[in-house]
């Protein structure tokens, strides 16, 4: 479990779900972390806490660090990277995961919202990476990596859903289908510099602890649905290896790739590309 050894990383969206598994499966491969959200305690009823998630890492022989910022302000983020590199040294490796969404029809959407998703899923993707860069570039090596969506593209008659839904994941689908272009273009800028730039989505809606709706379609539908594992496995692919500006999909790369998926400890191998999820996936 050295994969990463000596590397450093920031995780963004990293209290809870995707964010949260991929920095715990990076720390266990030798990385140390930053982990970053909008806030450090708790909020309401969502599960998971950016201080609890570094603690769990700690606790387990990682080394991990807490960052707040909340990434629709752009004096929060602007300084993002410079804080981050203050606990561990400078940064190897970026993963843009946290991204927000509002659900409406896209004759509807406001601007406000708008703005808000393009704030969160693009702008400040593309500010971490410009800040990052020139260190990057001066060490010769680097990783980018921002999570996408499927529903970057429209959804396949007949939907897997209802008409609704394919219709009203629109506005947040067209924020992850510009953050892949704005990937592929950058990705081909610095392949020369030694920096790996890419997309990563999840094939289907990943099964994360807390998420009740999700476990629900997991009973229904369970093809619809993937275990948190798999997104883990194939981000530290993307953040070891030397890939150029693919945007690409989870089963799929690691299917491609003839990868095993590993638990987030990596201790043990649960499987293939065609793990199913599990209805209790880990906290």
């Amino acid at each position: 479990m050295s994969a990463l050894a000596g590397k450093i990383a920031l995780v963004t969206g990293a209290s809870r779900g995707i964010g949260k598994a991929i920095a715990t499966r990076f720390a266990a491969e030798g990385a140390a972390v930053v982990l970053s959200a909008s806030r450090l305690g708790s909020h309401g009823d969502q599960p998971g806490t950016l201080e609890k998630s570094v603690a769990e890492i700690s606790t387990a022989g990682g080394r991990a660090a807490a960052e707040v910022a909340n990434l629709s302000e752009i004096e929060a983020r602007a300084d993002l990277v410079s804080r981050a590199e203050a606990h561990f040294g400078p940064l190897d490796i970026i993963v843009n995961n946290a991204a927000v969404s509002k659900m409406q029809l896209p004759s509807q959407v406001s601007a406000s919202d708008r703005s808000w998703m393009f704030d969160v899923n693009v702008n400040a993707p593309v500010d971490l990476a410009q800040q990052a860069l020139p260190g990057m570039r001066e060490r010769g090596r680097g990783w980018i990596l921002n999570i996408s969506s499927s529903t970057s593209q429209q959804p396949l008659v007949p939907y897997p859903d209802s008409h609704m839904a394919a219709n009203i994941i629109c506005p947040y689908g067209a924020t992850k289908a510009a953050l892949d272009r704005y990937t592929e273009g950058l990705a081909h800028e610095v392949a020369g510099d030694g920096i790996y730039v890419n997309t990563l989505a999840p094939e289907a809606i990943v099964l994360t602890p807390g998420a009740a709706y999700v476990r629900d379609i997991a009973e229904r539908r369970p093809d619809l649905v993937e275990p948190i594992e798999m997104m883990a496995e194939a981000a530290l692919a993307l953040c070891s290896g030397q890939h150029v500006g693919l945007v690409s999909y989870s089963r799929q790369l690691v299917h491609s790739l003839g990868l095993s998926v590993h638990s987030l400890d990596g201790r043990e191998i649960l499987g293939d590309a065609f793990l199913p999820a599990r209805l209790d996936p880990p906290a």
